[in-house]
Parts: C-alpha cells; sequence; structure tokens
C-alpha cells in the first residue's frame, strides 16, 4: 500500500485513513464531515490528493499526440491555459477523464486518476507513434487542492503575491525560494486552486496553510462536494464502457478530423444513446446508494451511479444513469432501496446553485 509524503501528518490530525486507489488516504478528519464540508463551501478547506497521477509530455510533436488521445480540441487552449477533457478507447469508453495543462516549447502535463495512471499511461506509449516524449512523474511529487470561497485570500497571504489566474488557467510561483504550480482549477465548485511540488515542499506549504485556520478535509467530503455540482466520479459514474455522450460530456467533444472512438462518439450525438446520465432529488426520506434501482410507472428504467446525503439540500441526491426514452416523459421516479419505493424528482444540474468557482 501506498503512503503520500503527508500521512504521518494525516495520522497525528487522527484522520480516518483508508486505502484508495492503492493509497493510504484520509477519508476524513476527527471533527468530522460537515465540518469540512461547511469549511469548503463557506471559508476554505484543504486536501491532499497527491494520489493523482502526473503524466509529463514533451517534444515538436506532443499536440498530434494528445489531439489523437482527447476527446477535446487541443489546438483550443493556449500556453498556461488547462482543459478538462476525455481519454477514450476504439469503442469510445472513457479510460479516463483527466485535465490537461499546456506550457511552452510543445510541453504538457496530464492530472490523471490513481486508479487510471497505469492504463492511461501505458494506452499513451503504445499510440505514440509521434516525435515526443511521455514521462510518467506521479512518485516525484506531491499535489494539494485549494478549495472554497476564501481561498484566493489565504493562498496570497501565504505567498505574499497576489494571484490573478482565471479559472482553468495555470502558472508557476515562488515559495521558499522554489517553484511550485498552481492552477486554479479543483473538483468541488467552489473557487479554487491546485499546487503541485516536491514532496518537502508541499509539507512545508501544509503545515503553513494549517496555522492560518485553514481545515484539512478528506477524501469522503470531496465525493460529496463533487456529486452536488454532478461532476463525474471515474468508477461510479464514466468507465470504459461509457462514452462521453452517455455521462453527459458531449460539451467536452471536438468535432476534429481524428481521435479514438470517434466513429461511435460522433454516431451517439447524431442518432442518441440508449441510456444517460442524470440527476435525482430526493422527495422522501431515503438516501440513494450506488447500484440501487429506479423506476418508473412500475418498469426499471436504471440505476444510481453514484448518491449520498446533501448537506446543503437536507435531501438525498444521486447521478444515475436511466433509459433515454423517459427523460422528459417523467420527472418523478421511484427509487428502490432494500424492497421498498422511495420517490425521487429528475432534476436539472447541479444540485446546488450558489457556488464561487468563478468568484
Amino acid at each position: 500500500m501506498k503512503k503520500t509524503s503527508l500521512y504521518d501528518k494525516h495520522f497525528k490530525l487522527e484522520a480516518k485513513i483508508l486505502d484508495y486507489a492503492g493509497y493510504l488516504m484520509p477519508i476524513n478528519y476527527k471533527n468530522g464531515i460537515q465540518h469540512e464540508y461547511h469549511a469548503v463551501r463557506n471559508n476554505v478547506g484543504l486536501f491532499d490528493v497527491s494520489h493523482m497521477g502526473e503524466i509529463f509530455i514533451n517534444g515538436p510533436e506532443s499536440q498530434k499526440l494528445l489531439s489523437l488521445l482527447t476527446v477535446n480540441e487541443v489546438e483550443n487552449i493556449s500556453n498556461n491555459q488547462a482543459q478538462y477533457t476525455a481519454i477514450c478507447n476504439d469503442l469510445g469508453g472513457v479510460i479516463d477523464d483527466v485535465i490537461l495543462y499546456k506550457f511552452e516549447n510543445n510541453s504538457y502535463l496530464l492530472i490523471v486518476n490513481a486508479s487510471n495512471l497505469d492504463d492511461v499511461f501505458n494506452w499513451m506509449i503504445e499510440k505514440n507513434n509521434f516525435n515526443c516524449n511521455i514521462y510518467n512523474k506521479t512518485d516525484d511529487y506531491s499535489l494539494l487542492a485549494l478549495q472554497g470561497p476564501n481561498s484566493r485570500l489565504v493562498l496570497e497571504k501565504i505567498l505574499n503575491k497576489n494571484i490573478n489566474l482565471k479559472f482553468y488557467y495555470h502558472d508557476y510561483y515562488e515559495y521558499k525560494k522554489q517553484k511550485i504550480f498552481i492552477s486554479r482549477t479543483g473538483y468541488t465548485g467552489e473557487l479554487g486552486f491546485e499546487i503541485l511540488a516536491n514532496h518537502d515542499i508541499i509539507n512545508y506549504i501544509w503545515d503553513d496553510f494549517l496555522a492560518n485556520e485553514v481545515i484539512p478535509c478528506g477524501l469522503a467530503v470531496r465525493d460529496l462536494l463533487r456529486l452536488e455540482m454532478k461532476y463525474c466520479l471515474y468508477g461510479d459514474d464514466i468507465n470504459e464502457k461509457l462514452t462521453p455522450v452517455q455521462a453527459g460530456l458531449k460539451w467536452i467533444v471536438n468535432n476534429k478530423q481524428r481521435y479514438f472512438g470517434k466513429d461511435i462518439i460522433e454516431k451517439q450525438l447524431c442518432d442518441g444513446v440508449d441510456k444517460q446520465l442524470i440527476c435525482i432529488k430526493m422527495l422522501d426520506k431515503a438516501i440513494p446508494r450506488t447500484g440501487y434501482e429506479i423506476f418508473a410507472n412500475n418498469e426499471k428504467i436504471g440505476k444510481i451511479s453514484s448518491g449520498s446525503f446533501s448537506l446543503n439540500l437536507k435531501t438525498g441526491i444521486a447521478m444515475a444513469y436511466i433509459k433515454s426514452k423517459y427523460i422528459g416523459s417523467n420527472k418523478l421516479v421511484d427509487v428502490k432501496i432494500r424492497n421498498k419505493y422511495f420517490k425521487g424528482e429528475i432534476v436539472k444540474p447541479p444540485f446546488i446553485k450558489n457556488f464561487s468557482l468563478h468568484k
């Protein structure tokens, strides 16, 4: 089992630590998930996300390789800009959803999900018939996510510098006379920044944040925060058998000449899909969980892909795949929980409307 460079700090903070994607990760800290949730939604919270993978690509034909591998258009991003995209297989299934960062001199960084790192890296190596190099540098770096409406204020105080990054842009900044990579990205729906640096520097900056009363947060609350925004979780809401179109991610699919899975994805864009990812807010008092079946007019129409209790809405919420023909015609559904049926309502995402993402 792997540990992040911050493991000892999590242990001293009495975090609940469990295996996540092969890493011993903090799930929540001693003050509980509600404490962490309100910190991120109302103030600022700090996540150790060092389990995520970092793949660097450079060389004259880097853009050509990445354009072939990803569904979004790499040409559309400028230096110091990031892009949410997906890497698909030949059948259009999502190998991973990733964030691509562009630097000068035909250099890029892909941040990938920990559970998919080997699959993504091997797929890239296999398909690299271009004049470029691919490096897995995951073990060289640690990664933090500083999230919440006051995250910019805290970061500026720590760095003693104004941070004017636009949404989905990135740059290098100086901390303790070393360069650190900061992007205005996150997985919570709030204003936030992700910080990539060597292990020692990340340990120093973690201590600095906590000394400034930033609340450490675990992966449990991160899952709830992303669910309230309808951000997909790989393995639950997307996988190699589901396409971006089915997952409601057609907005990241670009009409470019060539990419893996294009034929199937374009056919789905034209003809539609058999099932789609939707959002359900519970009307009855019940918490929907992964795998629970969904019914309409006594007919099974789908399954919950991920669900939880929303601390914002004070009710159960879920993402679910249902048969496309029922979308639009049925606002009300029944979720089967332990052989009982509980009423839910199909709603437009995101579940919450007041957030600081573009602050």
